[in-house]
């Protein structure tokens, strides 16, 4: 039998401590968070420098933000890896995807995992408008981040050319009229005014309504109004722009090349994500603005944009690790980063304090008009089963404006399929 010497004894003594403390230092949380990008730009290089930020502060997390596609891309791959062996920890999905995911069991409140009394200040920290559609049943399940309003573009120097006063965009929807019939010109290399009909028609025409004193749906997702009066009358509006005022071209007009075309001075106004507003800045070659979108004679515009969300199928450490993420990410210092990098709205009041900010809005007014335009918002259109119910809107809406149907008898059927799907959720 052989026996260790005590300096040998030693020297595995201190050999065991140090491997256990490069366990113990190598022991990080990882994180999996998809995002999307929906109006383009280079939006990943900003998200990949915020996440490096975040790294670089917290040595203990490990951060994996993939870029997943489209709103619709991202819920898809983020839910497929729910289901596989290898789910994520949080995601950026829409913020009206919270009805399906709730009903999914798919995600977590942050009234459960954001406890602390820091914590619960935080939560009350964003502009109210943005959370309406991350709160439901009591519980907050959604933090405002990739968030924006509907704005109008307009060029100035057509503006100019036509008469108008380029510092005086229209107001209502008599003067958005006017302003397109002088803009549009006859032989069709500029029409007075876009707003598109593809991609997420629905949302343009949430402003429409909230703008005729309507809403779409109730604070539960459990009920529509597409056949309401107000309703019925802001499509009319939409469609008469191309049919009746000939100031918008006929047929469908693409959600993806609408930001092009105002560029290239085909249209002279757009509706349009206030998410495109740093590219818009940074390629336009003619003098442009940003206003709030008209009214009728009540300004509005619903949210959009995206919700950070934490999945249920994470540890309670993975939870944890997400929560910080998440929070450094909507601070108001990366939250300022975010807004003017992007033109995504700042989503606490604490955003446009900060000095950057500050400054950047001073100098670029448009800057701070997808916040001000907040005051008039509504949220977005969100129910139970909303892919299905937000597809019956859309069809109804490009049947109308894009095809000879009636706006009354399209809005009439949408509200009939609308009510049966939702029925089981009274």
């Amino acid at each position: 039998m052989s026996f260790l010497k005590p300096k040998n004894l030693l020297g595995l003594a201190v050999g065991a401590t140090m491997a256990l403390g490069a366990g113990v230092a190598s022991a990080k949380t990882n994180l999996t968070m998809y995002y999307p990008v929906a109006v383009g730009g280079a939006l990943t290089k900003v998200v990949d420098s915020i996440v490096a930020d975040f790294e670089k502060q917290n040595p203990d997390i490990d951060v994996e933000a993939i870029y997943a596609g489209n709103y619709n891309d991202a819920r898809i791959k983020a839910l497929a890896a729910l289901k596989s062996g290898e789910p994520a920890q949080l995601s950026v999905m829409f913020s009206i995807d919270i009805y399906d995911l709730i009903e999914q069991d798919a995600i977590v409140s942050f009234d459960d995992v954001a406890t602390s009394a820091e914590d619960k200040e935080w939560l009350k920290s964003f502009y109210p408008a943005l959370m309406e559609n991350g709160q439901t049943l009591g519980k907050t399940w959604g933090i405002p981040f990739q968030r924006s309003t509907i704005v109008m573009y307009y060029n100035k120097d057509a503006f100019r050319a036509a008469g108008l006063d380029p510092e005086n965009p229209p107001k209502t929807w008599d003067e958005f009229v006017a302003a397109g019939k002088k803009l549009t010109k006859k032989d069709g290399s500029q029409w007075g005014m876009m707003i598109p009909s593809t991609g997420y028609p629905y949302w343009m025409f949430g402003a429409l309504t909230k703008q005729n004193g309507q809403v779409l749906m109730n604070a539960d997702g459990t009920e529509t109004y597409f056949n309401n009066p107000k309703v019925v009358e802001a499509l009319q509006f939409w469609k008469d722009l191309s049919q009746k005022h000939e100031v918008m071209p006929k047929g469908a007009i693409e959600w993806g090349t609408l930001r092009q075309n105002f560029l290239e001075g085909k249209t002279a106004m757009m509706w349009h994500s206030t998410g495109n507003l740093t590219t818009v800045k940074k390629n336009a070659k003619f003098d442009f603005g940003v206003a709030m979108l008209p009214g009728n004679p009540e300004r509005g515009t619903p949210t959009g944009g995206g919700n950070f969300y934490i999945f249920k199928k994470s540890s309670a450490e993975e939870k944890q690790a997400a929560l910080k993420l998440i929070k450094f990410m909507t601070s108001p210092k990366q939250a300022a980063k975010w807004s003017m990098e992007t033109g995504y709205i700042g989503v606490s009041p604490d955003a446009y304090k900060v000095e950057e900010l500050v400054e950047y809005a001073k100098s670029f007014p448009p800057a701070a008009v997808a916040r001000d335009q907040l005051k008039f918002a509504t949220a977005e259109l969100s129910t139970y089963q909303t892919g299905r119910v937000r597809k019956l809107l859309d069809d109804a809406l490009q049947a109308a404006i894009a095809g000879d149907q009636d706006p009354k008898e399209v809005l009439e059927d949408a509200q009939a399929r609308a009510t049966q799907l939702l029925k089981p959720y009274k």
